[in-house]
């Protein structure tokens, strides 16, 4: 009795976990909750945000400057041997009228105004807004990884979803065979071979079975941490977005809008731009700096001096020779780096090149796929059927019946995984040019 009630609350149980309702969710909802919640996306925003602040920097250093400082020292009374004999002075060389000073305060104040400074703050504003240009293109470019991204896991949670269904049908009807078989042996209409064949049918199926549900259950999880998901909630693709396929076009008008459209070059086109400016950048300690300077100074000595308003105002010019030879090093540098920019412009557009064919090629493919697939099921369900009709008249063995059968669901199984593949290859192929939404 203990084990009965045992096994019923088990059942009911497992029946309310797998009676819960699954969320339907469209491709384009998936998409929109993924960029949300994309952790990446964040990081590569607060990238944009770092650039946004280098070009706040450049700003804020051609602002004034001011400082302020002050002091107050006590000063202890030294003994003073004068040994040239002034006016007024003792035998002894000391004099009379040393003032006694035993503390000194003072205060200053001074600003500065930079007016040229070889046009540093010019070029390297000019090179920070080219940067965070580069920075917002790099964000794009991680939000198209994030929607293919996106649709690579939708694709696998559509394939493995069906999978399931598909196999709990299987095994639904390899239990009924077993339980036709079981009567037909007791009957001793069956050889108790032909029923073991069943059985380990029905065995192997389990064992699919469960596999799918576990690859079930990890794309998931994957899924839900995609879109910001609690863990458990339990999600369903719509199949109505594996419909649909659009014509795959000419790889060469692809690969035309890649160079158009891609964020990569576009990104690297503008550093190499900044790469360009920062050699100026260099060149700006060849040039003097001219500045607009002030100051204020005010001092007390007790009993000795008090300067209570000494102000100065002008202009500085500085110029520092040895720029002529110590430049050399950073301007060369700066050429380097903008050498380097013009060479990875070569490499992306190989990888473009290579990139758009293989995503066009691969989606010609699972397209061909798909029909091919679909032909497959025909095949399959036409070879089952003739198959059954013959094992019904004992001409065919009960290993040829179960070929068929497992023959017949792998196409099924087969043919939808085809369907789902062919968008996310379709995804890949737009990522690749570039205009993936």
């Amino acid at each position: 009795m203990v084990c009965l009630a045992t096994g019923i609350v088990w059942i009911a149980l497992t029946g309310h976990s797998y009676a819960q309702s699954a969320r339907t969710i469209k491709l384009e909802e998936a998409i929109a909750m993924s960029l949300q919640n994309s952790k990446q996306l964040k990081l590569s925003q607060s990238n944009v945000d770092l650039a946004g602040l280098g070009i706040r920097q450049v700003k804020e250093n051609q602002l004034p400057s001011l400082s302020v400082s002050g002091s107050y020292l006590r000063v202890n009374s030294p003994n003073v041997n004068l040994k040239i004999k002034q006016e007024g002075n003792d035998s002894t060389g000391n004099s009379g009228s040393m003032p006694n000073v035993h503390q000194a305060m003072y205060g200053m104040a001074s600003a500065s105004l930079p007016l040229f400074s070889g046009f540093r703050f010019k070029y390297g504003l000019e090179s920070a807004k080219y940067l965070e240009q580069a920075a917002r293109l790099d964000a794009d470019n991680d939000r198209d990884a994030v929607i293919q991204n996106t649709v690579a896991a939708y694709g696998n949670l559509y394939k493995a979803s069906k999978a399931v269904d598909l196999v709990t049908e299987n095994l639904a009807s390899e239990r009924e065979r077993v339980q036709e078989f079981t009567n037909r042996e007791k009957n001793g209409m069956l050889a108790r071979n032909d029923l073991m064949k069943a059985k380990l049918q029905e065995s192997n199926v389990e064992l699919a079975l469960l596999n799918a549900q576990n690859d079930l259950k990890i794309t998931t999880i994957n899924m839900n941490l995609l879109l910001g998901l609690p863990e458990e909630t339990v999600l369903d693709a719509d199949s109505n977005s594996f419909v649909s396929l659009k014509q795959e076009g000419n790889a060469a008008e692809w690969e035309q809008t890649a160079l158009t459209h891609r964020k990569d070059i576009a990104a690297n086109g503008i550093r190499q731009k900044a790469a360009d400016t920062d050699i100026k950048v260099a060149k700006a300690d060849l040039y003097p700096s001219v500045a607009l300077s002030a100051g204020y100074v005010a001092l007390n000595i007790p009993g000795v001096v008090t300067v209570p308003n000494a102000v100065n105002a002008g202009i500085g010019f500085k110029y520092d020779v040895a720029s002529l030879w110590k430049s050399g090093a950073k301007i060369a540098q700066a050429r380097t780096k903008a050498y380097q920019m013009k060479t990875n412009e070569q490499i992306i557009l190989d990888r473009i090149h290579l990139e758009v064919n293989t995503a066009y090629y691969n989606y010609v493919l699972s397209k061909r796929k798909i029909d091919v697939y679909a032909k497959a099921v025909e095949q399959a369900n036409e070879n089952y059927r003739i198959t059954k009709n013959k094992y019904d008249n004992s001409l065919v063995t009960t290993t040829e019946l179960l070929d068929a059968d497992v023959a017949q669901v792998q196409s099924r199984i087969d043919y939808e995984a085809a369907k789902a593949d062919a968008v996310v290859a379709y995804k890949r192929l737009e990522q690749t040019a570039g205009i993936i939404n």
